[in-house]
């Protein structure tokens, strides 16, 4: 089986379109406190952030060729964010810079597997289906989209963007990431559009309205193309069609579980769009979401696919 894609005539194998913001992490064991109380983190970290950025560069790393589109400031956030992405190989010339806008930025208060998040939303929430012509998605073979409830203006505006994408040749994938209101509304209407649906366990038990993320899977596995549930040190598993399958987390030391879920996707994406199992790409994506996890920050600790491969042998 190759582990390599064949020449395509379009230059991009994957479209990020997302939000950009870096991530300012603190590692420690410390609850925050108001009434002006002072505590000590054990160490803090400027890093790359969001969901769809952490995705796209694990998904270069892999060998992928990326595009990106998405908004951000002309101001020290969004240029430190663009120059990272560049320098990790993708390609952000579809980027659009809004001279007096604000790029997001989260701060994450990690205590090992657990974390906190507090997001500035800025400019994360502004890019809209407008903004990615027709001509940019038919330079990709595969279209991916990541924290739906922050990318407000794109939601309305997202269920035609997946049909203008299908028809250009592209499939499509959604990891829906957390819902800060709640609700959950809007992902169910866009199942039927999605080939890939990458939610984690709470998520996907959410959507249904079970604790049981078998059950979850299954259900979502009925509204659309392929499921695949992340379930943290449990693994990963996934329906397709009438197949279910499992792969379970290698055992690494775990320094930082930010961007986790995203390396997971961007693992199982390759493999899905090199046409492997089910299983084979829950197997890729677990061991690119645990590696992920071995140094602070979403992309630090991404591996290459020689690296995956070498431990996605082992674990046979």
């Amino acid at each position: 089986m190759s582990e390599t894609f064949a020449p395509s005539s379009r230059p991009f194998d994957l479209l990020v379109a997302g939000e950009i913001n870096p991530d300012l992490i603190l590692n420690g064991d410390v609850e925050p406190a108001f009434g002006q109380v002072e505590k000590c983190v054990d160490s803090a970290t400027l890093t790359i952030g969001s969901s769809s950025v952490i995705f796209a560069c694990g998904a270069a790393r892999l060998g992928l060729r990326v595009a990106f589109i998405g908004k951000c400031g002309d101001d020290l956030f969004g240029r430190y964010m663009l120059e990272a992405m560049q320098e990790r190989g993708i390609d952000t010339r579809a980027v659009i810079q809004i001279p007096d806008g604000h790029t997001g930025m989260s701060v994450i208060l990690n205590r090992g597997s657990d974390r906190a998040i507090l997001t500035y939303p800025g400019l994360i929430a502004a890019l809209s289906a407008d903004d990615i012509p027709d001509d940019l998605l038919g330079q990709a073979r595969h279209l991916h989209i990541a924290s739906y409830f922050l990318q407000t203006a794109l939601q309305p505006g997202l269920p035609d963007l997946f049909r203008r994408a299908r028809r250009l040749g592209l499939t499509t994938s959604l990891d829906p990431n957390y819902d800060p209101g709640a609700s959950w509304q809007g992902i169910r209407d866009l199942l039927a559009l999605t080939d890939v649906f990458l939610p984690n366990q709470t998520e996907a038990c959410a959507l249904t309205g079970t604790d049981d993320p078998a059950k979850a899977a299954r259900t979502l596995g009925k509204q659309t193309g392929t499921v695949a549930v992340k379930m943290g040190t449990q693994g990963a598993l996934g329906v397709q069609g009438e197949v279910m399958a499992h792969a379970p987390a290698l055992t690494v030391p775990v320094v930082d579980t930010v961007g986790a879920g995203d390396s997971f996707d961007a693992g199982f994406l390759y493999g899905y769009l090199q046409g492997w199992t089910l299983e084979r790409c829950l197997r890729l994506g677990a061991v690119c979401g645990s590696l992920s996890t071995r140094t602070a920050g979403g992309t630090a600790a991404q591996p290459t696919l020689a690296e995956a491969l070498g431990f996605l042998e082992r674990e046979k």
